[in-house]
């Protein structure tokens, strides 16, 4: 296995529903968020609207930046 390569968190900005809003993640949840995009065949901001949607209806609802680090991880699990 891979060495982690440990960096501080990237802003990027994303667009959700035409709105641009911020979101800043480690490197490694980047280069997973766009892998996951591109194996589901959809842009990387319309998978994170669908993450943004599915964590509105949530009972508790996390902040974005959780949410998808949540969701990357369960994917993992899922595999």
């Amino acid at each position: 296995m891979e060495a982690v390569r440990y960096a501080p968190p990237v802003k990027r900005s994303v667009l959700i529903a035409g709105h641009a809003t911020s979101v800043s993640l480690e490197p490694i949840f980047w280069y997973a968020l766009e892998a996951a995009a591109r194996a589901g065949g959809a842009p990387m901001n319309a998978l994170v609207a669908e993450i943004d949607a599915a964590r509105l209806d949530s009972p508790t609802p996390p902040n974005l930046t959780s949410a998808i680090r949540q969701w990357l991880f369960a994917r993992t699990l899922d595999s």
